[in-house]
């Protein structure tokens, strides 16, 4: 297994699959990589040189943030949005959407699932 920026990605899959596994490397970041590193896209991992791979792997470190550094990143980036306790900074300490969506009915996946309330009376015993 081949290892860039800290990720063993899979042998067996096409260079930009793989390249995938990387955090912060999509499918677009992938082709750029390899034009600029001047390999096939249809090249399986298992077949890479270890000059490609070095090509490879100087490339995202020069050009991207990638894995650890990205989740700081990111993370430092929501916990500013608390500090100056913002409309977003609210709505991520709450664990609510953050981008507008409605809050009424979906939205299970930020609340988590639904916690039942004792005492609430159903329809058929009002009438």
């Amino acid at each position: 297994m081949p290892r860039i920026a800290g990720v063993d990605i899979p042998n067996d899959k096409r260079v930009v699959i793989s390249l995938g596994y990387i955090y912060g490397v999509g499918p677009n970041n992938a082709k750029a990589i390899l034009k600029e590193a001047g390999i096939d896209e249809n090249v399986r991992s298992k077949n890479l040189t270890e000059d490609e791979i070095s090509r490879i792997a100087t490339i995202i470190d020069r050009n991207y943030v990638v894995e650890g550094q990205l989740r700081r990143q990111i993370t430092q980036n929501i916990s500013r949005l608390k500090e100056i306790q913002c409309y977003r900074g609210s709505r991520h300490r709450r664990g609510l959407p953050v981008r507008g969506q409605r809050t009424r009915t979906n939205s299970r996946t930020r609340k988590g699932p639904r916690k039942t309330i004792a005492g609430k009376k159903s329809v058929k015993e009002m009438r």
